[in-house]
């Protein structure tokens, strides 16, 4: 089975001017064939998400239009326009609705779901959206509407803004896609309202972003990220975050955008495997956007110099919103105004710099968490998650149940090129249920092809092993596939072990049941409202690959030495003295320091062929 949601990386889609215009001349085929006598451009299909949805296609069809002056156009943008001010503008309160701060005010908004109290909790996003699609007609219908249309959507937009950041409480659902999209709909408005009001506009917008936004980011791996569904990140959501900033700084200019896309861009350029394949968040730990990132990772990437397009989104949105049968819907469709309008291309090239919680050479990738233990392995186009134990997740030691991988103290970390190989060294102090201080020292070392993973800690009573992952999926040709196997060797006893227990909380990966529906399963909300990362720190145990430690090793260190990229036998020899550990393999020694470091306590590494 494959994944359903991440498909191919998304700089592999042309976005030559070519391609765009003819992904426009094919919505404008559609819309032209679909538009009611009404002048609705709406999805037949189309139940909830609709607020904007006409207005979306609405956008695309004048776009095309100043693009290719196709006469039969300023008729259905007319048409099509006139349907969304009649029939898809709403003033009053929708019943249900629990956000908002003045009753019966009569400021217009757009409904998630037509009827009235359908889901009205979406009603916040969905006026932001048309907000964002309003804003994108004012800018493409100069001489394609008349004076009275464009007083209507000029008004229509102050509605909006007022709307939503004055009758309703800002941001509800604490998204910081959402929150930061209003905010980019302010400064895209002021710039049609008069002067005086649009200063006041934009300065309410800046403000707005200071205030609820930047003051609330969130810490995760040495970041500061805006919040997404009250996490730090989400991997369908934060991609669309970037776009967001990205067109915040176009239009505005301001450098507390870039600085913030900077941020971001360079946070998921760690977190991000070579491969593009990434899963976590508050919302959807699987699921990815598609043409909807395609502007912040474009545009980012070029400024920090790193291939964020390697990101696996969903390939069947790669140009713009599609119900199942593959017909356009307009959901999100300024994203592909905005794209189109950009002149950035794609940097294709990794960035360079060694970052702390990344190793990347070649096709190997490591991403690391906030505790510096592997949050995702790639090697061989296989991708491995951490396993869990005993309610533990992670890769490192265990003896007796009891996972050493979480840290008692600062973590050190060096990072190291030389002959052609990458390395990373991670120490890390830990303490055990018996509540001795032991050191683990990680060394993560790649030629591009192959990963060896060297784990020493002090000697342990018993008979410990390393947790070494959970292969969990793997490319193949423009998907990704579920796996339960990849190769890996190890220089000791290797096996891999699945639950002994049926139940929601064991993950065995032979099954067809995706991490994300598990995650989900586990979770306290509903699936779309619960947090399928903290369901999935309920996980009891799952698949695990498990590593004894090296025969031979010396007396006072357990070591453990994993390969992943290839099944072909591992042969290590680790010998101890005063100066550290020394580790060889058939394709490299290294010198692990000693505990103490060097005179500032940093770790010690050399490496050579």
């Amino acid at each position: 089975m494959y994944l359903p949601h991440q498909r191919g990386p998304l700089h592999d889609l042309p976005d030559t001017p070519e391609a765009y215009d003819a992904v426009l001349a094919d919505v404008t085929e559609q819309a032209l064939a679909r538009i009611t006598p009404a002048g609705s451009l709406e999805h037949p299909d189309a139940l909830d998400d609709v607020g904007d949805t006409s207005l979306g296609v609405t956008s695309l069809l004048a776009l095309a239009w100043q693009r290719s002056a196709d006469p039969r156009l300023p008729d259905a943008v007319r048409r099509s326009l006139a349907f969304h001010l009649r029939e898809r503008v709403y003033r009053d309160d929708n019943p249900g609705y629990p956000n908002l701060r003045v009753r019966d005010s009569g400021v217009p908004y757009a409904r998630y779901v037509p009827a009235a109290g359908g889901h009205p909790i979406g009603d916040w996003p969905s006026t932001v959206w048309a907000l964002l699609q309003l804003v994108n007609l004012l800018d493409t219908t100069e001489g394609l509407v008349d004076d009275e249309q464009r007083a209507e959507l000029v008004a229509l937009g102050r509605g909006y803004w007022i709307w939503l950041t004055e009758t309703t409480f800002f941001n509800p659902q604490e998204a910081g896609n959402q929150a930061i999209g209003c905010v980019v709909g302010g400064l895209m408005l002021a710039g049609h309202l008069p002067p005086a009001e649009g200063e006041s506009v934009r300065a309410r917008a800046m403000d707005l972003y200071t205030r609820k936004i930047r003051a609330h980011r969130i810490g995760d791996r040495g970041a500061l990220l805006p919040p997404e569904h009250g996490g730090a990140y989400d991997n369908n959501y934060g991609p669309i975050s970037l776009s967001f900033l990205a067109q915040a700084h176009r239009v505005s200019g301001a450098d507390v955008f870039a600085e913030d896309g900077d941020a971001l861009a360079r946070y998921l350029d760690a977190r991000l495997t070579v491969g593009g394949f990434d899963n976590g968040g508050p919302r959807y730990s699987e699921q990815h956007s598609g043409f909807e990132s395609v502007l912040g990772l474009r545009y980012f990437g070029a400024r920090v110099g790193a291939d964020l397009g390697r990101y696996r989104g969903d390939t069947r949105w790669g140009r713009h919103a599609v119900k199942p049968d593959g017909g356009v819907d307009g959901h999100f469709a300024w994203m592909l105004v905005w794209q189109i309008q950009d002149p950035t291309r794609w940097h294709r090239t990794p960035a360079t710099a060694p970052t702390r919680h990344q190793l990347r050479a070649g096709t190997v990738s490591v991403a690391f968490d906030d505790r510096m233990t592997p949050a995702l392995v790639e090697a061989a186009g296989t991708y491995y998650l951490p396993a869990a134990t005993n309610r533990q997740h992670g890769f490192g030691p265990v003896l007796d149940g009891f996972l050493l991988s979480r840290p008692m103290g600062e973590v050190r970390v060096r990072d190291l090129r030389a002959d052609g190989l990458t390395g990373k060294l991670v120490t890390k102090p830990v303490v055990g249920r018996d509540q001795v201080l032991r050191h683990v020292r990680s060394l993560y070392v790649t030629d591009g092809t192959l990963l060896w993973t060297t784990v020493a800690v002090q000697r342990l009573p018993g008979s410990p092993y390393l947790l070494a992952g959970m292969a969990y999926a793997a490319d193949d040709g423009d998907r990704v596939r579920r796996v339960a196997e990849g190769a890996v060797a190890a220089a000791g006893a290797l096996r891999v072990t699945h639950p002994g227990t049926e139940g929601a909380d064991h993950f065995d990966a032979r099954g067809e049941q995706t991490q994300e529906q598990a995650a989900f399963a586990l979770a306290a909300d509903p699936r779309g409202y619960g947090n399928p990362d903290e369901g999935w720190r309920h996980l009891v145990s799952s698949t695990a690959i498990e590593a004894e430690p090296v025969p031979g090793g010396p007396d006072d260190l357990h070591v453990f030495a994993v390969r992943y990229g290839s099944a072909d036998p591992l042969t290590v020899a680790v010998t101890s003295d005063a100066d550290g550990i020394t580790v060889r393999t058939d394709a490299f020694t290294a010198v692990i320091g000693p505990v103490a470091g060097d005179d500032r306590g940093e770790p010690e590494l050399t490496l050579r062929r």
